[in-house]
């Protein structure tokens, strides 16, 4: 009988060990050192704000591990001995295995900036962060975020939620315009000033400024110093895998993996936000760190390891979000900038801050993808849409089908005819 051991208790490795164990009766031991159970990561924000307690955070209830059979221990992994198979836990404890998952995730970015090793500067990916942001923050007069992505928006959030002045330093001339159309990206960049958010664009952090050892002031690349209490750095995240140098197992920037989860070391394998996939399909991330992926690669590798081989199909891209008070769902092929073989149907209500996108291939005008913000869509509805080809001009006058707005939201017009379409 293998013994199976995961190093990291997120969505990927816990996935994972639930679809082994709903297969057989296998040993499986989870190691964190970050929590003993299981948490939802994207619900952090939340716990600060004051709408959850990290307790509503867990999926599970605490008794749901040992009568599942599945051990926890806490603790940080120092070393892999592939040879005899035996991981060294802090203190020096071994724990021996027959099978390996590496799904320790990632860890924020930092660049080398002068001072972002100050009291007060940090990132926000684990729970400790949330726990030292939590006391950092109190009292403060101001702060500032660094970076123009998901958590970075999410922070500024936080921050507002406290009643905490906070300038927000994006490299990029819009917001996530290397990912959001320019439509999409303006629509946050007003969502985000309409909080009171100092949003600066095109300008990056140039230096931390301490006092006392601890952050007093910013000076931005125009030059400009801005007094802060506290500064997050949001620029990325990068795979946590440090500990695996001189293990033997070939990393680059993630564990290099194939199509089923298997690295150069036999029996080990790496899945989620850590993993990095060799040969990626066209058109796919080598990384993906998602939590809809983080859960379906869990479900794909717990299969493998029980005998249903089968390569990893990353199926049609799915994310969602939330930008304040705006709703975000996107499906399929959306890119930041139009090329000559995709087409747009795009119906906004900017009072209303609503905005739906479908791109199609001008080839055949079949629907390749869906932006949606502010405005809800059935999952399965846009899946089987771009799963079956379906034709744009079908989609357009069918679009109600898809639609799940709370009553009393204004519709979205049949056809997408409104005062304001735009098709290009």
């Amino acid at each position: 009988m293998s013994r199976i051991v995961i190093i990291g208790n997120g969505i990927a490795g816990v996935t994972a060990a639930r679809f082994i164990r709903k297969a057989g009766d296998e040993p499986i031991t989870i190691i964190s050192a970050e929590s003993e159970h299981f948490f939802s990561r994207t619900a952090l924000m939340y716990i600060y704000m004051g709408h959850m307690t990290y307790e509503h955070t867990k999926p599970y209830e605490d008794w749901f591990w040992s009568k599942n059979g599945i051990s926890l221990v806490r603790g940080w992994v120092n070393r892999i001995d592939h040879t005899t198979k035996t991981l060294f836990l802090d203190g020096g404890r071994p724990i021996e295995y027959d099978k390996l998952i590496i799904a320790v995730g990632s860890q924020p970015n930092r660049f080398g900036w002068p001072g972002e090793n100050l009291d007060n500067v940090q990132g926000l990916y684990s729970l400790q962060d949330l726990q030292t942001m939590q006391e950092a923050t109190s009292g403060i007069d101001h702060a500032t975020v660094v970076g123009g992505g998901l958590i970075g928006i999410e922070m500024a959030e936080m921050l507002h939620s406290r009643g905490i002045p906070t300038l927000f330093l994006v490299r990029e001339n819009s917001y996530m315009d290397y990912l959001l159309p320019a439509e999409e990206s303006q629509m946050i960049n007003n969502e985000i000033r309409r909080h009171h958010i100092d949003l600066r664009l095109g300008t990056e952090l140039k230096e931390i400024i301490g006092s006392d050892g601890s952050v007093s002031s910013v000076r931005t690349s125009d030059g400009d110093e801005v007094q802060t209490g506290f500064v997050g750095l949001t620029a990325g995240v990068s795979p946590a895998i440090d500990f695996l140098d001189n293990s033997g197992i070939e990393t680059n920037r993630g564990v290099l993996i194939n199509e089923y989860f298997e690295t150069n070391v036999e029996d080990v394998y790496a899945v989620g936000d850590c993993a990095e996939f060799r040969d990626p399909e066209i058109g796919h991330k080598k990384i993906e760190q998602l939590w809809y992926t983080g859960r379906r690669q869990g479900k794909r590798l717990g299969l493998n390891i029980v005998g249903k081989k089968t390569p990893y199909d990353k199926g049609i891209f799915f994310n969602s979000a939330k930008f304040f008070t705006i709703e975000y769902q996107t499906y399929g092929h959306i890119a930041a900038s139009a090329d000559e073989a995709t087409g747009s149907v795009l119906w906004s209500d900017t009072d209303s801050r609503r905005l739906l996108r479908i791109n199609y291939s001008r080839a055949d005008n079949t629907v390749v993808g869906f932006n949606a913000f502010g405005v809800r869509l059935r999952h399965e509805q846009c899946e089987a849409w771009l799963h079956g080809r379906a034709q744009v001009e079908d989609v357009v006058r069918e679009i109600s089908r898809a639609l799940f707005d709370p009553e009393f939201t204004r519709k979205i017009p049949g056809g997408l005819q409104s005062s304001s379409p735009v098709s290009t």
